[in-house]
């Protein structure tokens, strides 16, 4: 049997200590309620949908003036379905950003081959009922989609040899061209094919090696990957004139993410290192650039950011102040990691949290509200861009921040709410940021978009054997992402990349190579296949 507890018979001390069980009970009830937040987040992480866009129906938007009600001002007005009033002579188009999609099958593009089958009667059938010959009046046409394999064929180097017929005192040889990889029975074609099946479409190059021993060559992954490392040190030249014309631009966004390398002296296998990746360049010549580096330090981004000047655009990690401070440079935030961590907090709520107008359902419908200006000045010149951040989305910004100062000694600083509140409330003057700057974007979704494939790639490969590997890997990912950018196929351009560099003799042969100088309806016209 348990012994009663002996409460004193002093008053004073009898309510200090219910004063000190009530505290702990308090404590006990917030962290009850911060496991289950976390609970319900992970449950919905492993289980709900992954889409982080914000559903009308969550924050019952039908009936937002009594949920409002019920939880006090918040000085935060509910989401007009009206589109936004044009202002100044730029009219915003209010129309839908997207054409409404055709249904039924699409007609196969004009520019793929064509080959005829031609189907004809049997020569008994070509007769009438009453025996007189019929007569070809038309045709009835159909398409098929059709598709050749991937065909192994070898290039056979033919070079001639001439001597004199009569002194016999010199002999000479047509030369060779030079080739991508000297020494090496692979061509242009091939190494292309391998680099965009392994860093656009992450096919592993095990996987790969195993699909050219079903066509009867053997080809080893231990080989395919001395290729790549070739390949991605050939093409340093072009990064490093990506990376200037990167820095060139007053406007730059970067991110980074981690990748495992087995092999890199002074660190285990396991540790972690860092792919960093830059977005910008002009709009007409965008560039992303991936650097392999050991580590996350600051004096990374130093480096990769030497020569540039403008606004830097990135999340919320804590290196990126000191850098911007240290360059002299404007640091814009990201508001796509300032809702995100709205939307965790309304999802660690439960169904039943999120058909409440809470305070994380209004920060998501305030930037919402941020979200459809930009969808709706989409296109328009950065000057229009600006006047009408400033004359919309400014005024949104001034009741949203004096709604987060009240709101922040409202929540708990240790729910998953309060947590968005801080994040939002220390980031404010960078988030703010993208009103002065028409060239500037709301997020830094667009760098995020180049790492995908990436993450898609590791996913399926795991690791880099290597460093040579990591910082291959990283120039090949950046000619295939700016390629993209531009407009580009990359395995034709890749093709013709390692086709031309090899000859190149000067710089001015290089900058030729460069996604943005090229030929575009010469390299996108399916000319390697003629």
């Amino acid at each position: 049997m348990e012994q009663a507890l002996e409460l004193p018979e002093d008053t004073e001390a009898l309510r200090q200590i219910v004063l000190s069980q009530a505290r702990q009970i308090r404590q006990l009830k917030a962290q009850q309620d911060l496991l289950q937040e976390q609970i319900r987040l992970l449950l919905h992480q492993r289980f709900g949908a992954h889409s982080e866009k914000y559903r009308a129906e969550q924050a019952d938007l039908f009936n937002e003036a009594e949920a409002y009600a019920e939880d006090g001002d918040s000085g935060v007005e509910p989401v007009s379905t009206e589109p936004l009033a044009p202002s100044g002579p730029a009219a915003i188009d209010a129309s839908p950003a997207t054409a409404p999609v055709k249904r039924g099958r699409k007609a196969l593009p004009p520019a793929l081959p064509r080959v005829d089958i031609v189907h004809e009667l049997p020569a008994e059938q070509r007769y009438c009922a009453e025996g007189h010959e019929l007569a070809v009046i038309g045709e009835v046409i159909s398409e098929q989609l059709d598709i050749i394999p991937a065909q192994v064929r070898v290039l056979r180097h033919i070079r001639k040899k001439y001597a004199c017929p009569c002194c016999s005192a010199e002999i000479k040889t047509a030369p060779l061209p030079a080739q991508p990889i000297p020494k090496s029975n692979a061509s242009a074609g091939l190494l292309a094919y391998v680099a965009t099946s392994k860093f656009l479409d992450a096919l592993p190059l095990y996987r790969q090696s195993q699909q050219f021993q079903r066509l009867g060559v053997y080809l080893p992954r231990a080989t395919l990957a001395q290729w790549m490392i070739r390949c991605g040190e050939r093409v340093q030249a072009l990064c490093n004139l990506m990376q200037e014309q990167l820095n060139q631009y007053p406007v730059q966004q970067m991110d980074e993410t981690t990748v495992q390398v087995l092999k890199e002296d002074g660190k285990a296998a396991t540790s972690p290192s860092y792919l960093w990746v830059q977005r910008g360049g002009p709009p007409a010549q965008p560039v992303v650039v991936f650097s392999y580096s050991p580590s996350r330090s600051q004096a990374v981004a130093d480096q990769l950011l030497e020569g540039f000047a403008g606004t830097l655009q990135t999340d919320g990690y804590a290196g990126y102040p000191a850098v911007c401070a240290k360059n002299g440079l404007r640091h814009a935030g990201c508001w796509a990691h300032a809702r995100r961590k709205f939307d965790e907090a309304l999802k660690a709520q439960g169904p039943k949290g999120q058909t409440k107008a809470g305070k994380a359902s209004k920060a998501l419908i305030t930037i919402q509200k941020l979200y459809r200006i930009e969808k709706q000045i989409n296109g328009l010149a950065p000057a229009d861009k600006l006047r009408i951040r400033q004359q919309q989305a400014v005024p949104i910004l001034k009741e949203m921040k004096d709604w987060l100062d009240v709101s922040l000694t409202q929540v708990p600083p240790t729910s998953l709410t309060g947590k968005a509140l801080g994040y939002l409330s220390k980031q404010w003057p960078t988030l703010t940021v993208y009103c002065e700057d028409g060239r500037l974007a709301l997020d830094n979704n667009a760098v995020e978009r180049a790492i995908r494939p990436f993450v898609i790639g590791r996913n399926n490969w795991l690791f880099s054997d290597t460093v040579q590997g990591a910082k291959a890997s990283a120039n090949l990912y950046s000619l295939i992402e700016t390629a993209k950018l531009n407009g580009l196929e990359p395995y034709r351009y890749l093709h013709h990349v390692f086709k031309e560099l090899p000859g190149a003799q000067s710089l001015t042969d290089i900058e030729q190579l460069l996604p943005w100088n090229v030929d575009k309806d010469y390299i996108n016209s399916g000319w390697v296949n003629r």
